[in-house]
């Protein structure tokens, strides 16, 4: 009976969601306060229905209802408590109820927290989100509905892909989803915003705090896919280009864009049909993601394999919102005048530079993702693009961004003059350069990528520093320090998390350029050097876990005759799905990870072993969280909380200038 309910519940949101994508709107086109108060109302409805749909499915694999099918083909009674909660999200209809669900938590929070927004501005961007809702709802209920009943209920499930049966993607996906999803609310209020005819700075200070939590809850989301296939995979690597990975990576790029385009709009009143326009597109490229990850059209590791005519929905779903928002951008065009001035040499120049190098970017991405599929469709050819066309085109975009970023920070705006703006900033420069020169001339036999990579880190890094102390106003050196940290905290939260993507830069570059890397056969009992290190098999055994076997090595690691670490790394068989999975074992370090994987038998009785040293890989991760706490500082900022609910006081309605 308890499913019922959740089918119900899930029905019943698709009427409210209906309800609230017309009444607010009609309300807000004749200022009636009543019916624009209907979509506060509805949106808080429409998230509570659907979180009891979601809890009724969670309660389904928890005590695991092999009456249901979704939780017949994801789930069985040996796998661990943490992997049949995940199992809710690891399966596409599970995941796009997941989906739904944020999307209806946006829309909630939009209720609870924007008690300073006009409210037109308010009821039209819950109409705007309510619509979107309606689009998924009808998705899910018309061909991915979780509660669909098994006549006859087997005894047993057919397990979950073992892939995803690990803390890391039990947690990746509703990270990543909180950011894919979070950036229809940056849509709806450009939508809203269009639909009334009026883009200003208010506009703006309102937008950037849903973007921002997008932005950083996108940051974690893929820094633990990232790191999910760094040590799951055994293929060595963070990153290998592959869709899905590029599908989240797209609108993180869009979204940093975004953020900064509309810092534009608040402070200058300049680049207003820009921003609308990014705040549209990283939308998009979240349907596109979608589109990658459910048509089934992209082979990856990690996507869901469906019906291909899921895909065709989701393409209409795209269609519609991006037509339709595209559309009614061409007809405002007019009300999206810039009305700030500022010459080459400024920060809204910075800026504008900023937005081209990550859009550009984001587009290289995207044309590397879709192009095989282009390909076949029309050329009847296969291609794969792999990491030699990323690394070649989009590093270059990267490498520009880095090096304009801390001169673009710290330039007046509307008009400013380079060579004074940069004399705080040679130390830095010269400090750069100095390291990057010595990395160079010890290395041997080596790429300029590590050397670069932590030049442009330090300048990076030390530009933010020098942008955080120059904030302090004049007087003694101990009067500045003390001054820092009366900072408000948007300041320290753009440092860090510029000295995050510094850090990254550098743990990127030498990881790809410092690695050291060796492929052999090992007889039980044998010996091989690895760098400074000696790696020996000790055993190779069998294990039984709770719904696999393993395959298990013990393998030694000394240095200078000391022990340093016994690891186990296993090649794992889940009996039930039918596949076998690598499980790296890796000795985590501050400056550098060994890495061991053991591969299949050999016909000589000896086993495959993969091993590496990843120097600095632990940094990788740690730029990724320092991001993330930097957008959460910004966040935290109380100008986030009061700056557009300065003029509360003003008439229904009319935004405040």
């Amino acid at each position: 009976m308890i499913i019922e309910l959740g089918h119900f519940a899930l029905i019943l949101a698709l009427a409210v969601a209906v309800v609230q994508s017309v009444v607010p709107l009609v309300g807000a086109q004749r200022r009636d306060a009543a019916w624009m108060a209907i979509g506060d109302a509805a949106a808080i409805a429409q998230f509570l229905l659907i979180a009891f749909s979601f809890a009724v499915l969670t309660w389904a694999f928890v005590g695991s209802d092999f009456s249901l099918k979704v939780v017949v083909e994801n789930s069985h009674t040996l796998k661990p408590m943490l992997y049949k909660v995940a199992g809710v999200w690891g399966n596409h209809e599970g995941s796009l109820l997941l989906w739904v669900l944020i999307l209806a938590l946006y829309g909630a929070c939009a209720v609870w927290f924007g008690g300073n927004l006009p409210p037109q501005l308010k009821a039209r961007v819950l109409a705007v989100q309510a619509m979107v809702a309606v689009a998924f709802l009808l998705f899910m209920l018309l061909t991915s509905n979780p509660f669909l009943r098994l006549e006859i209920p087997p005894l047993n499930g057919q397990d979950m892909n073992p892939l995803l049966q690990d803390p890391g993607l039990a947690f990746h996906p509703p990270f990543l989803y909180l950011g894919y999803v979070g950036l229809s609310m940056s849509f709806s209020f450009a939508v809203a915003a269009l639909i009334e005819g009026r883009i200003d700075a208010a506009w703006a200070r309102w937008v950037r705090p849903w973007t921002l939590i997008s932005w950083v809850f996108l940051t974690i989301g893929i820094a633990l896919g990232s790191w999910w296939a760094y040590y799951e995979l055994g293929w060595g690597g963070f990153w290998f280009w592959d869709p899905v990975e590029n599908a989240s990576f797209m609108p993180w790029l869009l979204a940093g864009a975004l953020l900064h385009s509309a810092i534009v709009v608040e402070k200058r009143e300049s680049l207003k049909a820009w921003t609308i326009l990014l705040a549209i597109l990283a939308f998009g490229f979240s349907l596109i993601g979608t589109f990658i990850v459910r048509s089934g059209v992209i082979t990856s590791v990690h996507a869901f394999a469906n019906d291909p005519e899921r895909g065709v929905f989701i393409l209409a779903i795209l269609g519609v919102f991006m037509g339709g928002a595209l559309t009614l951008f061409a007809a405002r065009a007019a009300t999206m005048e810039a009305k700030g001035v500022f010459s080459l040499v400024s920060r809204e120049s910075a800026l504008v530079a900023n937005n081209l190098l990550l859009a550009v970017s984001a587009f290289v991405v995207f044309v590397g993702t879709i192009w095989p599929l282009v390909a076949e469709m029309f050329f009847d050819r296969k291609l794969s693009v792999g990491e030699p066309f990323f690394d070649a085109a989009f590093s270059p975009f990267m490498l520009a961004l880095a090096l304009l970023l801390p001169l673009g920070a710290m330039l007046p705006w509307k008009r400013g003059q380079a060579l004074r703006t940069m004399r705080p900033l040679w130390p830095v420069a010269v400090l750069a350069i100095a390291l990057g020169s010595l990395v160079y001339a010890l290395q041997s036999g080596r790429s300029a990528l590590g050397p670069v990579g932590l030049l442009l880190s330090v300048w990076v890094i030390g530009g933010a520093g020098v942008d955080l102390f120059t904030r302090t106003g004049r007087g003694t050196v101990g009067q500045r320090l003390a001054r820092l940290t009366r900072l408000p905290r948007g300041d320290w939260g753009k440092a860090t998390a510029h000295t995050g993507l510094g850090i990254t830069i550098f743990a990127v570059a030498a990881m790809l350029s410092w690695k050291t890397e060796d492929i052999r056969v090992l007889q039980k009992g044998e010996t091989f050097p690895l760098g400074p290190y000696e790696i020996t098999l000790q055993d190779v055994r069998e294990v039984q876990g709770p719904n696999f076997t393993s395959t298990t090595a013990d393998m030694r690691v000394t240095k200078n005759g000391a022990e340093i670490a016994l690891l186990h790394p296993e090649k794992r068989f889940y009996t039930i799905a039918g596949m076998p999975t690598t499980e790296a074992a890796i000795d985590f370090g501050f400056l550098r990870d060994l890495y061991l994987v053991i591969g299949d038998p050999q016909d000589n009785g000896g086993w495959a072993v993969r091993s590496y040293i990843e120097p600095f890989a632990n940094w990788l991760w740690g730029g990724a969280i320092i991001m993330a706490l930097g957008g959460l500082l910004s966040l935290s900022d109380r100008r986030y909380r009061v700056a557009a609910g300065a003029r509360r006081s003003a008439p229904a309605g009319v935004p405040a200038e």
